[in-house]
């Protein structure tokens, strides 16, 4: 069992800390050793045994009920998808669209949740309304929760898609008000889950969310192309696979069957052969955070960015990502008033091997729980002041 105390700082455990001070989680993190390990073994496996006694589909069937428990929601509404994208755009392109149906969604959204939806616009006639993100009374960079009301309240309106935290400001939405406001004017949700799982605890149900999709390569601490897709069980028979294979079928195993009946569960979008290998990592990744315990990762994650904020603020730092109440999150976006940020960003990468990013002509850092308050008092005293 890990404890969360055991695993900060921790170099046995992330072997990225021997070399890297990593703040960019969400971007493309790195594997802890037990994710790497899973890939180890099963390439060891295969080159010596190839699917002989291996038990893959097994530990990938152990993988879903793992991630139901950790969403809260029945393994029956979970499917492995091979990124985010697939996910909402087995939405998009699986629900029967009407003409002057209206999707509201932001202007600021990464564009694995804009293009699918401005596609359907294209195809189907459908109203793609974005809401505008606008500068906050403290200068932080947000979308007002009462604009996204408001877009919605129009009638037509079938679905509405946000990113559960916005990849450039860091905002955190309001997904229990927002999935409320959904339910009860039968409106659809639809998340993009990919910059919180891991980071924040999220409950489908709770949330009211409808449809969820994350790939697992970013606080999930996973690889890439293996990630989650949840559909809620009411739904299923209401979105159409985006391909059809031999596994979306009940039986899938019967091969010269034929039997056109799709799966009762959220399998039936998963059209063939998945991911083995990264799905194995993704399994020990949550597991590894299952057992840290996602309420003291937020934890944490909070502690470490509200160390940064102070330290920012300090030495002249525009802070664009908004920190009120639950709008926190693991991505604290910040500018220089006075130098150039792709100076500071090259500097920090090349000569100090501190990895951060750049968005949106912004300063991005992503700290995960495992980083250490001497990593960010480090960060800190490197940027030059203004």
């Amino acid at each position: 069992m890990n404890s969360i105390s055991s695993l900060i700082g921790n170099t046995a455990a992330f072997p990225i800390l021997k070399d890297w001070v990593f703040f960019n989680h969400a971007a493309v993190t790195p594997l802890p050793h037990v994710s790497a390990e899973a890939f180890r073994t099963y390439a060891t496996q295969v080159e010596n045994a190839a699917y002989l006694n291996a038990g893959w589909h097994d530990n990938v069937e152990k993988l879903r009920q793992e991630s139901a428990a950790f969403l809260h929601c029945h393994r029956d509404e979970i499917a492995f998808v091979k990124n985010t994208s697939e996910g909402l755009c087995t939405v998009a392109k699986g629900i029967e669209w009407h003409e002057e149906d209206r999707v509201v969604t932001t202007n600021v959204e990464y564009p694995a949740n804009m293009y699918p939806w401005m596609d359907v616009a294209r195809r189907h006639g459908v109203k793609l309304v974005t809401v505008a993100e606008e500068d906050g009374p403290d200068g932080t960079r947000q979308i007002p929760i009462e604009k996204i009301f408001e877009a919605a309240s129009v009638p037509k309106t079938r679905l509405i898609t946000l990113s559960h935290v916005e990849f450039a400001s860091g905002q955190r939405h309001d997904l229990f008000a927002i999935g409320r406001f959904c339910r009860e004017r039968q409106i659809l949700f639809c998340v993009d889950g990919i910059q919180s799982l891991g980071a924040i605890p999220v409950d489908v149900k709770a949330m009211n969310i409808d449809f969820l999709s994350a790939d697992g390569h970013k606080w999930l601490l996973g690889p890439e192309a293996a990630g989650i897709f949840y559909c809620r069980r009411e739904l299923l028979d209401q979105v159409q696979p985006l391909t059809v294979g031999w596994m979306n079928f009940v039986n899938a195993r019967n091969f010269l069957q034929y039997d056109f009946t799709l799966r009762p569960d959220a399998g039936r979008f998963e059209s063939g052969s998945g991911n083995t290998p990264g799905l194995l990592a993704l399994r020990e990744s949550i597991r590894l955070i299952s057992e840290a315990g996602i309420e003291r990762i937020s934890q944490r994650i909070k502690i470490l960015t509200d160390l940064l904020i102070d330290g920012l603020t300090k030495k002249g730092y525009r802070i664009a990502s908004p920190r009120e109440g639950t709008q926190w999150s693991g991505i604290v976006s910040f500018s220089s008033p006075t130098q150039n940020q792709e100076d500071i960003h090259r500097s920090l990468h090349t000569d100090h091997r501190i990895e951060i990013a750049l968005r949106e002509k912004r300063l991005r850092c992503s700290p995960h729980f495992y980083n250490t308050e001497e990593q960010i008092e480090k960060l800190v005293d490197l940027l030059p002041k203004n």
